[in-house]
């Protein structure tokens, strides 16, 4: 039986994977392992391992990252502990492969352990592009040390390729998450506002702001021009999604506490929706708007407008129902009322998601559960 094991460390991540880890689950030839850490296991960001759990998925081992400070020399020592804790946490559970998405420090320090232990990577979501953001360097680094590659879009499989990366070991499948949104069963209008504590009686938005590490504005100022642009809006609602763990993440995080303490009748904010809660606001909003990656790759597919706001996604490929705006105070507002329009909305019903493809999880699944290992355990450099 072959032991395939998913690392996860944010709530989003597991939400992609979630469907996959289904497949595996499942599967009578496969075993499903579970590695839980960084935000998953920390009461500020929701205790996320518990969504987990609730699924029926059981964690294998918790794998804690202490967070000392919100710069760089706190993610550090996160990073460190990690590698201690993953490179026991491997080691005993002696997986077949390893499963990891996307492009956050805590999965450079769980493929980095695969690595030396010799224990093939397979990647989600290689070959993109996020100038804004370290993940672009850690995405490329991942990819390099990963043995199967499972791309979004067929320019990305290329980027992988270009690389070095052997082609027949590079495929194109579309963005995970997009399948979650036509197979997980959504909450009523009704049950959703009951769980949320929040009424959908007028214009709304969905906001996810995370720091951009490699801008040349800070946290601070970005954030704080954001919310003052929300103030030219003072007859729309807002729900919140907190930021993840990057550097910066903590002055986000109280900026926007402070903005629903001071704005309590349209505004309301979470550490985490969840996958379900998280999908099914999708239907009742007007506009997603922030710097998430989920705004370009899945929520096109729901054909309401996007405003990507700054650096953070700069070089992706996007739709027609993302509009991209920089993130000073006069362009955010601008970006708002472009996406709040009549004609942008229209624009976003017609607009087509090139992340969206069909069969994702299972094309995944079916090259992970039936690659021969034994041609995993080396690598050699496609020269183009």
């Amino acid at each position: 039986m072959r032991k395939i094991c998913v690392a996860t460390g944010t709530r989003a991540e597991y939400g992609l994977l979630s469907r996959l880890m289904r497949l595996i689950d499942e599967s009578a030839d496969c075993q499903l392992q579970v590695i839980a850490t960084n935000m998953h296991l920390l009461p500020e960001y929701g205790n996320t391992y518990q969504e987990i759990e609730r699924d029926g998925f059981h964690i294998d081992t918790k794998v804690p990252m202490i967070k000392l400070s919100d710069d760089a020399y706190g993610v550090i020592n996160s990073m460190a502990e990690e590698m201690k804790g993953m490179n026991e946490a491997l080691l005993q559970l002696h997986p077949d492969m390893v499963v990891i998405l996307g492009d956050r420090y805590e999965m450079l320090v769980t493929a980095t352990v695969a690595m030396l232990q010799r224990i093939p990577i397979a990647h989600l979501h290689g070959g993109e592009i996020s100038e804004g953001a370290v993940d672009d360097s850690i995405r490329h680094a991942i990819t390099k040390m990963s043995s199967l590659h499972f791309t979004s879009t067929e320019d990305y499989r290329h980027r992988v390729i270009q690389l070095g990366e052997q082609p027949d070991r590079v495929f194109y499948v579309g963005a995970i998450g997009v399948e979650n949104l036509k197979i997980i069963p959504l909450l009523s209008k009704r049950e959703l506002e009951d769980s949320l504590s929040f009424t959908f009686d007028r214009e709304t938005i969905l906001v996810t702001y995370h720091p951009v590490t490699l801008g040349n504005r800070s946290s601070k100022d970005e954030i704080d021009d954001f919310l003052s642009a929300l103030d030219a809006f003072p007859g729309l609602k807002v729900l919140f999604t907190m930021p993840n763990s990057d550097q910066g993440g903590d002055i986000i995080r109280q900026a926007i506490d402070t903005y629903c303490s001071m704005h309590p009748n349209r505004c309301k904010c979470y550490s985490s929706l969840g996958l379900k809660r998280y999908l099914s606001v999708l239907q009742y909003v007007e506009a997603v708007v922030g710097n998430s990656s989920s705004g370009i790759l899945e929520v096109p597919s729901t054909h309401i407008p996007t405003l990507n706001i700054g650096d953070r996604q700069k070089g992706r490929i996007h739709g027609d129902s993302v509009y991209n705006c920089a993130s000073d105070k006069e362009s955010v507002i601008k970006g708002l009322a472009m996406v709040l329009s009549s004609s942008f909305k229209e624009i976003a019903l017609k607009a087509s998601n090139p992340y969206e493809k069909e069969n994702t999880a299972q094309s995944v699944f079916d090259v992970i559960s039936t690659y021969p290992l034994d041609e995993l355990k080396h690598k050699s450099f496609y020269n183009l």
